[in-house]
């Protein structure tokens, strides 16, 4: 009797650890690998067909359409096509390698949303839940009303609505983006409020810019529009505030690590920074390093290190980030864990932003997402196909359906020639021989 006791004892204790730190993931029952190499007819793709993309892809790289890139296409888990072609560097002759890592920018932010999803399972928040219950300074949202050219000074109108973390999610909050805004007056009052878009070398927390942002007009009433921006970044430190970690700690030990993602860091590891490619521009006929116009291209790998931008500040790897995507095609769950729930990945996937946008998409509470129209309209995938890209120059794409993964990182500043965005994909779909 004693001893059935202690027992009970025992197991309620660990309970209560296990419960109290709120482990995000589960064992699942049936383990799957992470991505291996496989022959393309195994996985019902023809080697013929993924012979075009290789030649494409060579090819740009010839014409000097672009200094170097690094493809990776999986089926069913299994990669069946992953090459780097041209340079890392041209100045210096360093040559691309596919396990280089490169500044995926805005590619950030569908893992900072599948970290904000995994605390949701929890029961911390609810979606709809102001962003001012859990960051005070944000308070009563205000609308921008009229601006002055000659300080960039302004006067707000009250919205009738409040910010929500599904507005945050979904680019629908009305905040905006800074140096990369659509509209100049916020790009003038983000810059003389001192707000930083995405990387800084700079001694600087997500928690300062945030409470800065906090203090500035949105664009519009809140879930009206679309508008791109840095409610991602807010996310971050939202993160922080709910979890009780760092940001990129959370990361690390609650995603990457149990997916077995080793190359993705906001700060490269210093055994990792002759990985890291060149931010290039064409001047000319050549391929140069970049020098930044807002931004330090050298931000992953020098200067404080201390700012998490959860909007785009990862670097990392072709395979990690088809690692990361192929755990959204096994509905949750990679490397013998479970990171989402089936129907928490229902949500992320279903159209959030209603007719908003009217053409061949919509949009989720992570990604892009295609829709009938846009699978009829064809070279986008099957519907349900999830997508994004960074400021750098990487895409990718992920078919549900297909059970089909491309990602396209190249890394290039400014305006370039560069069509193997579109022709990737397609001819990736186009592949597909079954």
């Amino acid at each position: 009797m004693a001893c059935n006791s202690f027992t009970k004892t025992l197991f309620s204790i660990l309970l209560f650890f296990t419960v109290s730190n709120g482990i995000s993931q589960t064992k699942t029952g049936k383990p799957l690998s992470p991505l291996t190499d496989a022959v393309p007819a195994s996985q019902g793709m023809s080697e013929v067909r993924l012979g075009k993309i290789d030649k494409t892809l060579n090819d740009a790289v010839v014409q000097n359409k672009i200094p170097g890139v690094v493809a990776l296409i999986a089926r069913n888990g299994k990669i069946v096509f992953h090459k780097a072609y041209g340079m890392a560097d041209n100045m210096s002759g360093k040559v691309l390698k596919k396990d280089d890592i490169f500044r995926i920018a805005s590619q950030t932010k569908a893992i900072t949303a599948t970290a904000v999803m995994m605390l949701w399972e929890e029961g911390k928040f609810k979606l709809d839940d102001p962003i001012s219950k859990y960051i005070p300074e944000f308070g009563e949202a205000q609308i921008l009303d009229t601006f002055n050219e000659k300080d960039s000074s302004y006067t707000t109108k009250s919205a009738k609505h409040q910010i929500t973390i599904r507005h945050l999610l979904t680019h629908t909050s009305g905040i905006g983006y800074g140096a990369i805004d659509g509209d100049e007056r916020f790009r003038k009052i983000y810059a003389k409020a001192g707000i930083i878009d995405a990387f800084t070398t700079k001694s600087v927390s997500i928690e300062e810019n945030i409470k800065k942002l906090a203090k500035l007009p949105i664009h519009h009433e809140p879930g009206e529009k679309w508008t791109y921006s840095e409610g991602l970044d807010v996310l971050g430190y939202f993160i922080e505030k709910i979890s009780g970690m760092p940001f990129d700690k959370f990361l690390r030990t609650r995603i990457f690590d149990p997916l077995g993602m080793k190359d993705t860091w906001f700060y490269l590891p210093d055994a990792d920074k002759n990985r890291l490619v060149s931010v290039q521009e064409k001047k000319g006929d050549s391929w140069e390093r970049a020098t930044g116009d807002f931004f330090d291209v050298d931000y992953p790998v020098k200067g404080a290190k201390q700012f998490f931008s959860g909007g785009g500040g990862l670097s990392s790897t072709a395979k990690d980030y088809a690692t990361f995507l192929q755990m959204y095609i096994n509905n949750g769950k990679l490397n013998g864990v479970r990171l989402l729930s089936r129907k928490t990945i229902e949500v992320i996937m279903a159209n959030q932003i209603g007719d908003i946008w009217s053409g061949n998409s919509s949009y989720g509470l992570a990604f892009e997402l295609v829709n009938r129209k846009g699978q009829d309209a064809g070279g986008l995938g099957s519907e349900g196909t999830f997508d994004w890209g960074g400021y750098f120059n990487t895409q990718y794409f992920a078919d549900p359906k297909e059970k089909l993964i491309g990602v396209l990182l190249k890394q290039t500043s400014g305006k370039t020639d560069d069509d193997t965005g579109w022709k990737f994909r397609l001819m990736a779909e186009a592949a597909i021989d079954d």
